[in-house]
């Protein structure tokens, strides 16, 4: 599947339709790719491909030469996500499809920087992407640069303290070249986040640290477009994108809550034929 000419850069008018449309793309091409893998986060890439959809196709100054704003995808098992993004972009070959966590892919199943140039920066172990993103954010401005840094975090890994002394450090430089997005489905391997260690109350302490906060539903590409162009000048800002996991879209879960598990056969072809339908009504 290629690009349809995707035009990098944030758009002030983008066509919201055009956008449903690519992320519904994104979600078909990440399923095929974990299912010929035989391997993959299928539920935790589906939650976050309306956020990556987003970034990628509308708000982030996207280049292939990695000239414009930088993106970290802190939760790293999620990268089919933003490998599909690329391949729809048309920066990566559809015929890469099918070399997800292959020996020798670029396509490995957590980025990595030193096969894939289109990827910021490795990730793989929970909780230090955001800590990355800081300092980043911390060159950038020595820099003088006016670009943003972008990283995409699940609500499990904020139980890293690694993450709150990143949180402490970005509020307390007021580093508002840096936007956080937190992966909100409420879900990581051994349970729901409530359960294991809950966050709450999470936006004020977001907010004691120095953070702007906005709160969206992650599904919904309006309330993500205008929580990321609503940016505090003096302050870092974060996002809590409410999602669920395995999404694929209004009413339809695949896998529901679960973090690692394969789709069989039959639910794989079951959920290709909905997107494909979604696709056919414009979707």
């Amino acid at each position: 599947m290629r690009g349809e000419g995707v035009v990098a850069g944030p758009a002030e008018h983008a066509d919201p339709a055009r956008i449903a449309r690519l992320a519904t793309r994104c979600r078909l091409v990440l399923l095929e790719m974990i299912h010929r893998a035989g391997s993959g986060h299928a539920g935790s890439s589906l939650s976050c491909a309306d956020i990556i959809s987003v970034l990628r196709f509308d708000r982030m100054d996207w280049s292939a030469d990695r000239s414009g704003d930088v993106f970290v995808l802190s939760k790293g098992h999620a990268a089919p996500a933003w490998y599909a993004a690329l391949i729809v972009g048309g920066d990566l070959p559809a015929e890469e499809v099918g070399t997800l966590r292959a020996l020798d892919s670029r396509l490995q199943g957590h980025p990595d920087r030193t096969r894939l140039g289109l990827v910021d920066v490795s990730t793989g172990a929970l909780g230090q992407g955001l800590s990355v993103a800081v300092g980043r954010a911390v060159a950038r401005r020595l820099h003088g640069r006016d670009s943003t840094v972008y990283c995409l975090l699940g609500d499990g890994e904020c139980q890293e303290g690694q993450v709150w002394e990143a949180f402490l450090y970005a509020g307390a430089n007021r580093l508002s070249g840096l936007v956080a997005i937190i992966d909100h489905n409420d879900s990581q391997s051994d349970g729901t986040v409530g359960d294991t260690l809950p966050l709450r109350p999470l936006p004020d302490k977001l907010r004691a640290f120095g953070w702007d906060v906005a709160q969206v539903d992650g599904h919904d590409h309006g309330e993500l477009r205008d929580a990321l162009r609503r940016r505090d000048p003096g302050r870092p800002s974060v996002i809590i994108a409410h999602t669920r996991k395995g999404r694929l879209g209004p009413g339809r879960v695949l896998l529901d809550g679960s973090h690692s598990d394969l789709p069989s056969p039959a639910e794989y072809a079951a959920a290709v034929d909905y997107l494909e339908t979604l696709l056919e009504c414009g979707a």
